[in-house]
């Protein structure tokens, strides 16, 4: 009941949200600004309505505190979820503004997005402290590793880092919202085999808000989701794997974000040292365009590598 609850007002919300969101834009003329470094038939794109976070940011907030309040009560692990998902996804409104009102693909330097990211992350952690939370992460086959005070630094590395790899991802029509879809499903499985409540309902309203959100971002999207939505996503995934103390399962569940970020690092590592590129284009979603294949193709793909990753990692925990 209160799952389903969860998927479909935060679909709704979503969906209802959206068009007013996008006729806004187009009024005003403004849109994102494609970076002249990507693919040449991506400038097609420039001008469409962005910054569409903000729309199923709202959605998620609204939806999951009413569900936590059906389901007998908000509590602090909903709270601070919430928290990640409005602190992260106001530094990419911040970076998406400074984009729009330059007119160009340049917001934030990086350390100022880094410094916010990590304010975020850190009060994630001492909120997380205060709730007892485990100072340490489960290595599959060897054990739990007790890190202690030192845990905050992982907390950081983790939430900083993967709110960087959904936001690297986001290139292409669909294919971010696509791939949280399955995350968040798969982590929102686990939260009901943990009896995990507030987790299971954040998980699950966001599963309806990507579902709402594709109905208007897939290929031509009408709207994108912006840095607003991916840094959002990705330090809300992070922080979700900590709260269910399934930190390393992200690895698998998110490998779609894994690989886009890895194909980055080994791109300008290997120009620096070499002077030659590993891919044709960086991240690896556009290297795939390169080479011939279609946007659909690449969602497709990329959608079926994350459901695989997603199904062994719950075969292992459940």
């Amino acid at each position: 009941m209160i799952i389903g609850t969860s998927i479909v007002l935060g679909a709704i919300l979503t969906i209802v949200g959206l068009p007013g969101f996008i006729n806004y834009f187009r009024k005003r003329d403004e849109g994102q600004m494609i970076r002249d470094e990507g693919p040449s038939w991506h400038q097609k794109k420039s001008g469409t309505p962005t910054m569409g976070g903000l729309v199923f940011i709202v959605a998620v907030a609204v939806t999951a505190l009413f569900a936590s309040f059906l389901n007998g009560g908000v509590s602090k692990s909903i709270l601070i979820l919430i928290f990640v998902l409005i602190e992260f996804g106001l530094i990419g409104c911040w970076d998406d503004s400074i984009k729009l009102l330059k007119r160009q693909n340049e917001g934030f330097k990086a350390w100022q997005k880094m410094l916010g990211l990590t304010i975020g992350a850190v009060i994630f952690f001492v909120v997380i402290a205060d709730m007892h939370a485990k100072m340490g992460i489960d290595l599959p086959g060897i054990g739990f590793w007790n890190m202690g005070v030192w845990y905050v630094l992982f907390v950081i590395f983790w939430l900083t880092g993967f709110s960087n790899a959904v936001n690297l991802s986001d290139g292409l029509d669909g294919l971010v919202a696509g791939l949280s879809i399955i995350a968040f499903g798969a982590y929102g499985i686990i939260a009901v085999h943990a009896n995990n409540q507030p987790v299971m309902i954040f998980c699950f309203t966001i599963v309806g808000a990507m579902l709402g959100f594709l109905v208007f971002n897939h290929k031509p999207a009408k709207i994108f989701m912006g840095d607003m939505g991916s840094l959002s996503l990705g330090g809300a995934l992070a922080a979700v794997s900590i709260l269910l103390h399934q930190e390393i399962s992200l690895l698998l569940i998110g490998i779609v974000f894994v690989l886009e970020t890895l194909s980055v690092i080994l791109q300008v590592a290997s120009f620096r040292l070499t002077g030659k590129r590993i891919f044709k284009m960086s991240p690896i979603h556009h290297h795939f365009e390169m080479i011939g294949w279609s946007e659909w193709k690449v969602d497709i793909v990329f959608w079926t590598v994350g459901f695989v990753g997603a199904i062994i990692s719950l075969i292992a925990i459940l």
